[in-house]
């Protein structure tokens, strides 16, 4: 392998006994042991777990971000799509992308006992990106009637209800898919008064 690749052997290792044992199952042996090699390979790429942990929680994050990044719009879907499909269809995406990577979304929506500060602070950093987010997308969905909606309970609201559906995806794929989630918010969303 080369550098590069063994390094994201190593976090990939990491990863996987974070998901499989928690966090009081890291440490250097356990990841040596998980990516089949030595401690002094680790050693060659990280100076300590810290440094591989930090790593690992970067890498993480820029992972999520750039999927939620292709399933928020931003404001420019403005005038260009009905909100109520633009909702479904990014709740579908969404959650389409918890599937694709199951050991990421653990590690923010399924947290562990004894998750460290670091992971915690970068998990509610994000959580206030993505309101913001979603925030811009609520003006844009209620459009005129925006001034008589509480914008940021609204956004909250649906980062919690997205959220909650990631855990259930994660838990139970077959009984909570994708597919059920968007039909489920094209039902409710559709069905509100004003709504055709």
């Amino acid at each position: 392998m080369t550098p590069p690749e063994r390094r994201e052997q190593v976090i990939d290792a990491a990863l996987q006994v974070i998901v499989e044992q928690g966090y009081a199952g890291v440490s250097i042996e356990a990841i040596a042991r998980t990516a089949g090699v030595t401690r002094p390979v680790i050693y060659d790429h990280f100076p300590n777990l810290g440094a591989l942990l930090q790593a690992l929680i970067e890498r993480e994050e820029r992972i999520a971000l750039a999927q939620l990044a292709e399933v928020i719009p931003g404001p420019e879907f403005a005038g260009s799509a009905d909100p109520v499909t633009v909702l479904g269809s990014g709740v579908r995406r969404f959650l389409e992308a918890v599937k694709s990577r199951p050991p990421t979304w653990r590690i923010i929506l399924l947290p562990l006992d004894g998750t460290p500060a670091i992971v915690r602070e970068h998990v509610e950093t994000n959580r206030t990106r993505i309101i913001e987010r979603l925030e811009q997308l609520v003006v844009w969905g209620a459009g005129v009637n925006a001034g008589k909606l509480d914008v940021e309970l609204a956004a909250s609201s649906i980062l919690a209800l997205a959220e909650e559906a990631g855990r259930r995806v994660l838990t139970d794929p077959r009984q909570f898919s994708p597919e059920r989630y968007e039909q489920f918010v094209l039902a409710i969303v559709g069905g509100l008064p004003g709504r055709d």
